[in-house]
Parts: structure tokens; sequence; C-alpha cells
């Protein structure tokens, strides 16, 4: 997958860096993996929340903190929607950030 973009991670994890180590893994993660649907995600992934407008909510560092991303699966594409602490997810639409 190809992840755009990784400049969000790095913002986030230099105020947080108790997340860095996760952050970094779960991109690794991501960009090696080549998923088709939902479904290949939830293989790999099964906490994380797939919710509307291909939308994904990963959980990070023992869901201290989330990831939401948007995906375009016919182009490989993961877009980096929102980065940030639990408390700051409540605050946000999954589906429309």
């Amino acid at each position: 997958m190809r992840i755009i973009s990784r400049k969000a991670l790095r913002v986030f994890w230099e105020k947080h860096s108790d997340a860095r180590q996760s952050l970094q893994a779960w991109y690794v993660d991501v960009k090696k993996a080549s998923w088709r649907s939902p479904a290949d995600i939830k293989k790999i992934y099964r906490n994380a929340s797939l919710v509307g407008n291909n939308r994904v909510v990963f959980n990070i560092k023992g869901n201290k903190y989330r990831v939401v991303v948007a995906i375009h699966y016919k182009f490989q594409l993961v877009f980096i929607r929102f980065v940030g602490a639990h408390q700051e997810y409540d605050r946000v639409d999954a589906e429309t950030v």
C-alpha cells in the first residue's frame, strides 16, 4: 500500500514519543500490505474498526492512540486522516474526518 502521508505520523510521534515505535511498526506493516478489501485488513488487524466511507480505525499502542485512514483499494492508497489520542478520537467523526 502507498501511504499518504507519513508526515502526519512523524508530527504526532514528535509530540508523543511513546507512540513512535508503534506508529513506525504500523507504517511498515501497512506499506508491505496489499489490501483488496476490508476483509484483508481484518485478517491481520482483528481489532481494526471498519467504519463507513472506506474508513478504517486502527488502535495503536494498546488502544492509547488511534489512526483513522481512508483507503482506495483499487489504487492501493491509504490516506491518513487522523492521528491522535483516544480522547481526541472521541471528538471526531471517523466517517468524515
